[in-house]
């Protein structure tokens, strides 16, 4: 496809403006298989010369030595015959990102700084509890959507992410971690977050290629009910969300009121709260056993007074949605123009969304050491890239 027509609309402060779409191939022409569905790395085999025969046997081959062994080179695929190995290496990669930095927290959550084959940067983070371990996954390099209180969404948008570079961040995770053989039982990574660098449903068609091969069962296996997809409220691509991806969905709602979600989430000046909470009501799959989980930013008197939280028990009632709300204690960042509500503040406005019935937990921050917590991937991305640049 021609760099005029692989574009895509991307919201800026509020209307969509074309941005290119994809990465540049890679320098050495190979073909890069981690991220392709089956078929197409069976077709790129036989593309490259293999009979259909032969092609089918070694893409069958190839899917299970990268995604249940976490091979990364041909030469340790003790089943493909030792003299064809270099023709397959030689016109086809098996790569992840490549780790810049990679840093552990006081609390053991893990990030990383990460690079593209065409050198941007985006991270990762990994956040272990006792009887789970989730990956917060990027789908984009930068952000488009400036919400206000968040330090990602200050940065540009570069480009989205290809389904290999989503895919290969959790067989990097599963690297750092010793999670191969993959395997169901017993595996520290049970959980996938989109919640990372970017807007997924602004990636959508390479999030959902990247999220299928990381939920089949002979992939990567992970259920979609341990995997998250969050989004500011792009509304009209919510309802494909849940019928083309079918996984869990979290909505960064942050705001009851127009006034402070157009200032805090400036994609609600597009799409009104009433429009997203519609969209929220008919996504596919949600009921009670597989609620919608809101985000809630605590800010510093902007969104969190009783009133707020009367608010949004009165919204979620009158639009019945099985619901849970996750308190996020604002992670400060140089420059950002709100403060966190103090303890006294979020526990009354937590309780109060309780005593209704509905699920309202604080969420404890996470990794702020390493600029970690939610809210704030950005800060040592854009630290290492100065720091080289006055090397």
């Amino acid at each position: 496809m021609s760099a005029d027509t692989n574009l895509m609309p991307i919201p800026g402060a509020v209307d969509p403006v074309p941005v290119p779409r994809g990465a540049s191939a890679r320098a050495d022409g190979r073909i890069e298989l981690v991220g392709l569905p089956r078929e197409r790395i069976r077709e790129e085999l036989e593309t490259a010369g293999l009979e259909p025969r032969q092609a089918k046997l070694r893409a069958k081959q190839i899917w299970h030595w990268i995604y249940n062994r976490g091979v990364g080179d041909f030469n340790a695929m003790s089943d493909i015959a030792k003299a064809q190995r270099p023709w397959f290496a030689a016109r086809f990669a098996i790569s992840r990102p490549e780790v810049v930095e990679a840093q552990v927290s006081t609390d053991g959550t893990r990030k990383w700084l990460l690079k593209t084959h065409d050198g941007h940067e985006f991270e990762m983070v990994f956040i272990p509890d006792a009887d789970r371990g989730t990956l917060c996954v990027s789908s984009q390099v930068g952000c488009t959507l400036n919400c206000r209180f968040c330090h990602t969404g200050t940065m540009a948008l570069v480009r989205n992410l290809e389904p290999q570079e989503i895919v290969g961040q959790v067989m990097l995770a599963r690297d750092a971690l010793g999670e191969w053989p993959s395997q169901p039982e017993g595996r520290m990574l049970t959980n996938i977050v989109m919640m990372g660098m970017g807007e997924p449903l602004y990636n959508f068609d390479n999030v959902r290629d990247a999220l299928k091969i990381v939920m089949d069962g002979d992939g990567l296996g992970l259920s979609k009910r341990r995997i998250t997809l969050s989004t500011s409220g792009v509304v009209p691509m919510m309802a494909r969300a849940g019928e083309e991806i079918g996984v869990n969905l979290a909505v960064s709602l942050h705001a009851v009121t127009k006034d402070v979600r157009d200032e805090i989430v400036p994609l609600n000046r597009k799409y009104g709260i009433d429009q997203l909470l519609e969209a929220c009501a008919a996504y596919p799959g949600a009921n009670n056993a597989r609620r919608i989980t809101f985000e809630y930013v605590m800010l510093k008197d902007k969104n969190d007074s009783d009133a707020d939280a009367r608010e949004l028990v009165r919204l979620i009632r009158q639009y019945r949605l099985p619901a849970k709300v996750n308190l996020i204690p604002f992670n400060p960042w140089p420059g950002a123009g709100y403060e966190c509500s103090t303890d006294e503040r979020i526990r009354s406005f937590s309780n109060i969304v309780f005593e209704a019935g509905i699920s309202a937990p604080v969420r404890t921050p996470r990794g702020r050491d390493i600029d970690a917590a939610c809210g704030q991937l950005k800060t040592s991305a854009e630290r290492k890239r100065k720091s080289r640049e006055t090397a």
